[in-house]
């Protein structure tokens, strides 16, 4: 047989192995992504802490799949707690404002939050921002405006690791932090603020724990 048939049986062969090598790996990673499991079941707020004395208050109500958030008449602020508690994890959700000036957030394991909503202390929009407590706003969330809905659904996911928070919405990464003051274990919360009504729905709530 002829140096060159071998030669070129050689190359196929190696082609191919490398790309069986490429997909492999592309599979392996997809793979490797962790599936998103739902934290709210759409009918009720199983798997919640519902703040003492705002269950009476209404604040939360579960309507059609939707998460549905609004003051109580005494108006103070309330975080609606995960029973479940999260090392490193992903979330990721859909949100709508509803009436008044909406402040709300997700709180990170503890009092680390990602606001959503207008900000009571800069009296500015700073959705996908994290808030911490004793520096205020250290970063300032990209593009916002440009991808904000107001008026409509927005997917948001959080990806918490360590200290270290990733915030994207509607799919692109505007957001990337360091905090000091992370936890390594805590619940998720889910903030509405006080001191004026207000309301926001959340749905599709999903989170996956990572290693």
């Amino acid at each position: 047989m002829p140096v060159e048939f071998h030669s070129t049986i050689f190359t196929a062969m190696k082609s191919k192995f490398l790309f069986f090598i490429v997909v492999l790996a592309f599979a392996t990673s997809v793979h490797a992504e962790p599936k998103l499991k739902s934290v709210f079941n759409g009918k009720d707020l199983s798997g919640w802490v519902v703040p003492k004395g705002n269950s009476e208050a209404g604040w939360y109500s579960a309507v059609d799949g939707v998460l549905k958030i609004k003051n109580g008449p005494k108006k103070k602020g309330s975080i609606l707690w995960s029973e479940n508690k999260y090392r490193n994890f992903i979330m990721e959700f859909d949100f709508r404002f509803g009436e008044g000036t909406v402040d709300s957030g997700i709180h990170v394991r503890n009092q680390d939050q990602i606001q959503i909503g207008i900000s009571g202390s800069l009296k500015r929009d700073m959705t996908c921002s994290p808030y911490i407590p004793g520096k205020g706003y250290p970063v300032e969330a990209k593009n916002i405006k440009k991808l904000l809905n107001l008026k409509g659904w927005n997917t948001m996911r959080i990806k918490a690791v360590g200290k270290q928070y990733t915030v994207w919405l509607k799919g692109e990464k505007v957001m990337t932090y360091k905090s000091d003051s992370a936890i390594e274990k805590g619940p998720i919360g889910i903030q509405l603020h006080g001191n004026r009504i207000m309301s926001i729905d959340y749905r599709n709530l999903k989170t996956a724990e990572l290693p």
